[in-house]
């Protein structure tokens, strides 16, 4: 697995993420100053300075259930509110349309113009606020300075990982569905026709070469599909035309979006066992989703009255059944972090720490080690 991974994953979601809540704040109507608020705060957390430092360290993904974290305290970094349901909505739209940009990618390289084409997405949303503004092009510059350089080879085990990731994620999602892109099951239909890569040739022909490389016969092939060559490679600069469309904006036409849980995700979730033996790669974990989110700083409305809730549903009464029909084994089950304001909570935290405490390991005084997480959490 590439340990360059995560930070690709996370503006790939946080992009799509802010599509959806841009399209949905509309639908809305939230008044405009409102809701440019919550898409510069939300833009000025992803881009926190210190945030970013713990994104960009090289380490693996993180699991499902920590990620959905970040982005749950990331969706509420503003005035905005989000219940249960619609979280869980929210989710899964930002990951099923990053899975089918990734699945989509002509080659693993052109993740990277898929990462820059949310990057100038986002770059748009604050193109009023210069100081948020300087903030998306210092992280444009760290991704130019980190990835541009990297092989083919190292794309492909990027490209590897997040597929690893998604390989069990199959929620329908309705303009998936209408374009005929998404069977009835969730999974993808991948086109057999369209441009090839950059860099590579049209299919249809075998050329065959002498042990001296001289070419002595051409055979030609049916290739079953509608190719054509490549229009040109697109930009991997701070400016530039992208070429290829994959991560814009998929919701600038006004469409009703809906995800459903699929037959088989359903009837799969209800045979899952839940594995009941400790992780040893736990308490890692707990350990880097601190640090991480010790940089992301929310700031909290001066006047709650302010606030406001979105529903990603239609009505309040969707929105409920959703929550009551979504299958308990796949809910993300998002971690309280909050240890330092719940007493309870801390103990609690503090303790299953200690489970991990590696036998033979010098004895520390009583939690510690919970208390030093805990106290990478106080900035929260």
């Amino acid at each position: 697995m590439s340990s360059r991974t995560l930070p690709l994953l996370f503006i790939n979601l946080g992009g799509e993420m802010l599509y959806i809540l841009d399209q949905r704040l509309r639908a809305q109507n939230i008044p405009t100053d409102k809701a440019k608020k919550v898409m510069n705060d939300i833009i000025t957390t992803m881009f926190n300075k210190k945030f970013l430092e713990e994104l960009f360290k090289p380490q693996e993904l993180y699991s499902k259930k920590a990620l959905r974290t970040v982005f749950d305290r990331l969706a509420h970094a503003s005035i905005m509110r989000l219940n249960q349901a619609s979280m869980d909505k929210l989710y899964d739209l930002m990951t099923m349309a990053f899975k089918y940009q990734v699945l989509l990618c002509p080659r693993p390289k052109d993740i990277l113009l898929v990462s820059f084409n949310h990057m100038d997405a986002i770059k748009d949303f604050v193109r009023d606020a210069p100081s948020i503004l300087n903030q998306v092009d210092e992280t444009y510059r760290q991704l130019i300075e980190i990835y541009t350089p990297l092989s083919g080879g190292e794309f492909q085990l990027i490209r590897q990982t997040l597929l690893i990731f998604f390989q069990d994620m199959h929620i329908r999602v309705s303009i998936f569905l209408k374009d005929k892109v998404q069977n009835s099951n969730g999974r993808f239909v991948l086109p057999t026709s369209g441009p090839v890569p950059y860099g590579t040739q049209v299919p249809g022909l075998i050329r065959i070469f002498s042990c001296n490389g001289e070419e002595v016969k051409r055979l030609q092939f049916h290739s079953g599909g509608s190719y054509s060559s490549a229009l040109r490679e697109g930009s991997f600069e701070l400016f530039g035309e992208r070429v290829i469309k994959l991560g814009t904006n998929m919701y600038s036409v006004s469409r009703p979006v809906e995800t459903h849980m699929s037959g088989t995700a359903k009837n799969s979730a209800q045979h899952t066992k839940v594995n009941t033996a400790p992780n040893p790669l736990a308490k890692e974990e707990l350990n880097l989703l601190a640090r991480l989110m010790g940089g992301l700083e929310v700031q909290k409305p001066a006047n709650a009255d302010t606030g406001f809730r979105v529903n990603l549903f239609a009505t309040d009464e969707e929105e409920e059944e959703a929550l009551i029909s979504r299958p308990a084994e796949l809910s993300y089950e998002v971690i309280n972090i909050q240890a330092t304001k719940d007493q309870q909570a801390s103990a609690e935290l503090a303790r299953i720490m200690g489970e991990f405490k590696e036998e033979g390991a010098p004895s520390e005084s009583p939690s510690s080690k919970g208390e030093d997480l805990l106290a990478m959490m106080d900035g929260l």
